[in-house]
């Protein structure tokens, strides 16, 4: 069945990084596009960002344009988000996502705390 697992959230500072993985199992990742969706406290989920399977397409929200980068690596099954100068409303638990809306499957999901 389809698994994702993602890694990488933790506290960081407004103005600061932090890089989180989903490694994926279960289907064909190769020829599936993927996503990222949050969910902040007290709020409903909200898409993020999207890429396409063979990574020639990538889509993001407002609100972390130009700011999040989403890329993916095939041979390893895992897809990635960058994000830089966060902010304490990019808070939020962070989920990868089978396919390109964010929609479920997706995995348990890992939690970042902007704050300083």
């Amino acid at each position: 069945q389809v698994q994702l697992v993602e890694s990488g959230g933790g506290l960081a500072q407004p103005g600061g990084s932090l890089r989180l993985s989903c490694a994926a199992s279960g289907f064909t990742f190769s020829t599936h596009a993927m996503s990222w969706a949050r969910q902040a406290p007290g709020k409903g989920l909200s898409w993020v960002t999207g890429i396409s399977s063979d990574s020639s397409d990538t889509y993001y929200a407002n609100s972390v344009k130009g700011r999040f980068t989403i890329s993916r690596d095939n041979a390893k099954n895992m897809v990635y988000l960058q994000m830089n100068s966060l902010k304490p409303e990019d808070t939020a638990t962070y989920y990868c996502a089978k396919g390109l809306s964010g929609a479920p499957p997706r995995g348990q999901g890992t939690q970042v705390t902007v704050s300083s």
